[in-house]
């Protein structure tokens, strides 16, 4: 079993920042890509950015990062971050975390997903 949670979400006003962590535990022999996904209220999940376990990292492209958004991941902690920054109101959803785990030496990888931790910019 593996778990995923997720902290750092809330309420922020237009232009501020937030960072999102994401803790991975429980049966761990290695973890592949690491990435955030968003669901806004009407819209479908979408990907925000994943990274590598050596650190690659791609954004979507449907997403309008413009340098706003940096994913990054700890490995001696099994943990990704999401920093945040000048935020606007069209980034409000549900962020999630996901690893792509591989629980035992030889076993194919799975994907892992946290709970999802509400995002919300308003003034």
């Amino acid at each position: 079993q593996v778990q995923l949670v997720e902290s750092g979400g809330g309420l922020v006003l237009p232009g501020g920042s937030l960072r999102l962590s994401c803790a991975a535990s429980g049966s761990i022999f290695r973890i592949n890509d690491m990435g955030w996904y968003r669901q806004a209220p009407g819209k479908e999940r979408e990907l925000v950015a994943r990274i590598t376990a050596g650190g690659r990292t791609t954004y979507a492209d449907s997403v309008s990062v413009e340098g706003r958004l940096t994913i990054d991941r700890h490995n001696g902690r099994n943990t990704v971050y999401l920093q945040m920054d000048s935020l606007k109101s069209e980034d409000t959803a549900v962020y999630y975390c996901y690893a792509d785990v591989v629980s035992h030496w030889g076993e194919t990888s799975h994907k892992n997903w946290g709970q999802g931790i509400q995002v919300t910019v308003s003034s």
